[in-house]
């Protein structure tokens, strides 16, 4: 009973520890987040419902698949893979610690009997006389040695890139950073929507999937909207805000947001997303008597009906932004001091001229037309992006550690028996073999060229 009692911890902790916990929880993540990635997610039900069908939708919405990266399991899935990172990382830890801390300064008969680098001299030269001198090339070849005396026999050792060891390490902490900084974003951030006409101002956004508004803390105005087209259609090249931000009753930032150009407050950015009409439009419109040629000056809604000398009326029946390739065009109709209502005609912005050939009583120029506008803005606050960030930069610098560099270690023996000196050489490096062969015989031919020119 309390072998058993004993060895459940361990099995515990086996579990936490083991490589198929890590390759399930990657596999799990993976098709999840595929199924995140099909399935657009945050959009209204009518848009599931109308692409999926009613049944589809309150399957997904039961299994948290339109709101899948906040959903307790998904959640549950990016704990496990964290505990079992931490677990493999502290597991593995003690043994790369130790390199660190406590480097084999002299190696044994079995490192230089089977190292893969390896070499061995022979010199006449004592052992005191020549260690120091080995010394200074394996300082200015490779790093400083440290000397040790065993057994009669003197032991250097020299080593580079012993951090290098810590690169996993530095990337397993970086990705639990990068995680940490999403779930601080998924709980205390959100994204919202809001339209805000242009001269008004708001200080509530609307979240995804929320019932209930959010209060920003303080109000947003969009003093101005504009939008442009490519030339002949009604296809917008580009539309842009004038926005203003408001703080006990101060106006503490202005900004014209356009697409991928947002505007942050507080942690808070709003971004340029869609726009759209906000209520009836006005038109100047030019009026000419073909009689007296004197000009009137209208501001005209979109059917209202206006009164011109003589007992004649005047309306505007129909706008368009781009009529043909000619621009901005309006549809009038005039009606008769006897109720008689005349054909309707078209009138050009572009070209206010036009129509002056029609003839008649009045001759009518479109100057301008003014429609208020809102501007759709997307909203977010994340204040785990700076957290993902330093998990990024965490990562590329572990990544960096762990596959360019390498910790590399050279032991040299040098020991008398039989009146001379035998010099061994044997080195090893963790990571990247093929290329520190060749630096290894550099430094072997730098040796024996010392060795030799000694003797």
């Amino acid at each position: 009973m309390n072998a058993k009692n004993t060895s459940s911890p361990d099995h515990i902790w086996d579990f936490f520890c083991s490589l198929k916990l890590t390759i399930f929880t990657l596999l799990a993540l993976s098709v999840t987040s595929i199924i995140g990635t099909v399935l657009q997610q945050g959009k209204p039900a009518e848009e599931y419902i109308r692409e999926y069908g009613q049944a589809n939708y309150e399957l997904f919405k039961k299994l948290h698949f339109i709101d899948m990266y906040n959903s307790w399991w998904f959640v549950a899935l990016l704990g496990l893979f964290s505990v079992n990172l931490i677990c493999c990382s502290i597991k593995n830890f003690p043994r790369v610690w130790k390199f660190v801390t406590q480097p084999l300064l002299v190696a044994g008969d079995g490192t230089f009997k089977n190292s893969a680098n390896k070499a061995q001299f022979t010199s006449k030269e004592s052992a005191k006389s020549l260690a120091p001198r080995l010394s200074e090339v394996l300082k200015s070849a490779f790093a400083k040695p440290t000397l040790t005396d065993v057994d009669g026999s003197l032991n250097l050792f020299a080593q580079k890139g012993i951090y290098s060891r810590f690169g996993a390490y530095m990337t397993h902490l970086s990705i639990l950073v990068i995680m940490a900084g999403a779930m601080i974003g998924t709980i205390w951030g959100y994204k919202a929507y809001v339209n805000v006409v242009e001269g008004t101002q708001t200080s509530q956004v609307w979240p995804r999937n929320g019932s209930q508004p959010i209060d920003l803390g303080f109000s947003v105005r969009c003093d101005d909207f504009d939008v442009t087209y490519y030339a002949g259609t009604t296809r917008p090249r580009d539309y842009t805000s004038d926005l203003v931000v408001i703080e006990n009753g101060q106006e503490v930032l202005k900004k014209t947001i356009e697409v991928n150009d947002p505007l942050t407050y507080k942690g808070i950015t709003f971004y340029q997303s869609s726009y759209g009409p906000a209520g009836n439009g006005s038109f100047e419109i030019e009026v000419t008597d073909n009689k007296s040629k004197e000009k009137l000056a209208v501001n005209s809604a979109k059917g209202q009906k206006n009164a011109l000398p003589n007992g004649f009326f005047f309306s505007v029946d129909d706008f368009t932004t781009s009529y043909d390739s000619f621009g901005p065009a309006a549809k009038l109709s005039v009606v008769d001091p006897d109720g008689t209502r005349r054909s309707p005609f078209i009138i050009l912005q572009n070209h206010p001229e036009f129509d002056e050939r029609r003839g008649g009583d009045f001759s009518f120029a479109l100057k301008g037309f003014k429609e208020p506008q809102y501007t759709g803005l997307q909203v977010a606050k994340d204040p785990g992006v700076w957290t993902v960030w330093v998990g990024c930069f965490l990562m590329i610098f572990g990544s960096m550690s762990a596959f360019f560099f390498s910790h590399r270690r050279i032991w040299i023996r040098i020991s008398e028996e039989n009146g001379k000196t035998q010099v061994q050489l044997a080195a090893s490096a963790h990571r990247n073999q093929a290329a520190f062969a060749f630096k290894f015989e550099e430094l072997q031919k730098q040796i024996e060229a010392t060795i030799e020119n000694k003797a």
